[in-house]
C-alpha cells in the first residue's frame, strides 16, 4: 500500500443561497493512496464539483480536514493554497483550457513559469519530455487550432504532468470528445497510472468511463453513498482494438460536417 495522498475527514461545505443554508458536502470522509486511479461519480447537484474544488485547493471546507500529501490544506492562506496547487497538483479540464495563440510546448511550460527553480532551457526540456510522454513529440510547435480535440487534451495532460504532481485531477476530461477519442485519452490515463504510478482522480458522470478506473466513489446529495473497488477494470486499449479504425482525414471531415449544424443551432438561440 502506498503513502496516503488524500486524507479527508468529516468534510462539510455549506453555502448560503438566499435565506437557505445549502449543504453541498455533508460529513464526507475518505483516503486516496499513492498510485490509485479513482473516479468520483454523481449526478448534477451531488456535490462532486464542490469536492473537486476542495481537492484542487480552489476552495476550503466549512468544517473538517483535508490533508494533501501530509499538508493540512484546510489551514492554508490563499497564497499558500496557490503554491500547493501549483506544486502538488496537475489539472485536466473538459474544455482543455489552452491558450489559443500559444504553441503546444509553450502551453505545457506554463506551470513552470511560476517555479523559479527551473531555467528556460530546463523548462523547455521538461515540456518536450511531457509532450513525448503523451505521444505528441511531432506537434510541439502547433497551435491549439491546428490540433484535434484529442490532441488538445493530450497537451493539457502533458501540462498537468510537467511539475511531477502527487495527484492529477481530471474534471470530465472526456466530456467534449467522441467515443473513440475518449477511449484514447482513457488509454493514456491508464498508462500513466499503471506504468508510471501516477495518482489519478477523475470526475465523471459516465459509468462507461468509470469502468476504466480501479475504484469509484459515488456521491448523492453531498454524501458518499458508495465507495467500491472495481474488480473488473476495463482496458481502454482493448476497447480501442475492437473499434473500426478512423484516419485523421475522416475525423476532420466529420468535424466540418458537424459545424454547420452547430452554427445553425447557435443562430437559433440568438434569435
Amino acid at each position: 500500500m502506498g503513502s496516503i495522498i488524500v486524507d479527508i475527514k468529516s468534510l462539510k461545505r455549506e453555502f448560503m443561497v438566499g435565506d437557505e443554508n445549502v449543504k453541498a458536502l455533508n460529513d464526507v470522509s475518505f483516503t486516496i493512496t499513492a498510485g490509485e486511479f479513482v473516479t468520483i461519480m454523481g449526478t448534477s447537484g451531488s456535490g462532486k464539483t464542490t469536492l473537486l474544488n476542495i481537492l484542487g485547493c480552489l476552495d476550503k471546507p466549512t468544517e473538517g480536514t483535508y490533508l494533501l500529501d501530509g499538508i493540512n490544506v484546510s489551514q492554508l492562506s490563499k497564497n499558500d493554497l496557490a503554491k500547493c496547487r501549483n506544486v502538488k497538483l496537475g489539472f485536466v479540464f473538459q474544455s482543455y483550457n489552452l491558450l489559443a495563440r500559444t504553441s503546444a510546448i509553450e502551453n505545457v511550460e506554463l506551470p513552470l513559469m511560476y517555479n523559479n527553480q527551473y531555467s528556460a532551457k530546463e523548462r523547455r526540456e521538461k515540456a518536450v519530455a511531457a509532450l513525448t510522454a503523451v505521444k505528441l513529440a511531432n506537434k510541439i510547435y502547433n497551435l491549439p487550432s491546428q490540433l484535434s480535440g484529442g490532441q488538445q487534451q493530450r497537451v493539457a495532460i502533458a501540462r498537468a504532468l510537467i511539475n511531477d504532481p502527487v495527484m492529477i485531477l481530471a474534471d470530465e476530461a472526456t466530456g467534449n470528445l467522441d467515443s473513440r477519442t475518449s477511449y484514447e485519452i482513457m488509454m493514456l490515463i491508464q498508462e500513466l497510472n499503471d506504468e508510471h504510478g501516477k495518482t489519478i482522480v477523475f470526475v465523471t458522470h459516465e459509468p462507461d468511463i468509470a469502468a476504466f478506473s480501479k475504484r469509484t466513489i459515488t456521491l448523492k446529495d453531498g454524501k458518499i453513498i458508495s465507495d467500491t473497488i472495481n474488480t473488473h477494470v476495463q482496458s481502454a486499449k482493448e476497447v480501442l482494438q475492437h473499434m473500426p479504425a478512423v484516419n485523421d482525414e475522416q475525423s476532420i471531415k466529420e468535424v466540418l460536417q458537424d459545424k454547420p449544424a452547430v452554427i445553425e443551432e447557435q443562430s437559433t438561440k440568438v434569435k
